[in-house]
């Protein structure tokens, strides 16, 4: 997890295209610029980020079901709810549930858990937009790559 460049997610543990779900882990890293003013002498992962990391989750969950073929942006939250505070040092467990997909949008479900405890969920809507629309498709495709994505997909045909 690299919180300064919002790559949120280390890696895809698994997806199942036929559950419509996605199961990602992240380690919150020791040292950040990201806790030098959140919070001097109690350093916390932002809730925004967390929500990012959510979004994120859900958007390789969108990636995956559509084959790659529209990129999805984080358009709004609904119901979020923080539960907890995050540490560095963390293990985060990350899961994304497709409610909906079509007509250039997605709809998901997403929670973080660290050693079992519930940290925080939320609803979230995304907008899809065609590759063909924006010049992403390389850079999200090399991303998914380095994350693990490709690999879960393979595992669970």
């Amino acid at each position: 997890m690299l919180l300064e460049y919002f790559q949120m997610i280390d890696r895809v543990e698994a997806v199942d295209l036929k559950a419509k779900t996605l199961k990602a882990r992240s380690v919150v890293p020791a040292k950040s610029p990201v806790f030098e003013g959140h919070f001097p002498g109690m350093p916390l992962v932002p809730g925004v980020l967390l929500i990012e990391t959510m979004a994120q989750a859900s958007g390789f969950l969108v990636l995956a079901a559509t084959d790659f073929a529209a990129m999805p942006f984080l358009m709004s939250v609904d119901g979020a709810k923080m539960r907890t505070f995050v540490e560095p040092d963390a293990v985060l467990d990350i899961e994304a549930f497709l409610e909906h997909e079509g007509s250039g949008y997605a709809v998901t479900k997403a929670k973080i858990s660290s050693a079992g405890k519930r940290v925080c969920d939320a609803q979230l809507k995304l907008r899809t937009m065609n590759f063909s629309e924006i010049p992403l498709a390389p850079v999200v495709r090399t991303r998914a790559e380095e994350v693990g994505l490709m690999d879960a997909l393979a595992a669970s045909v």
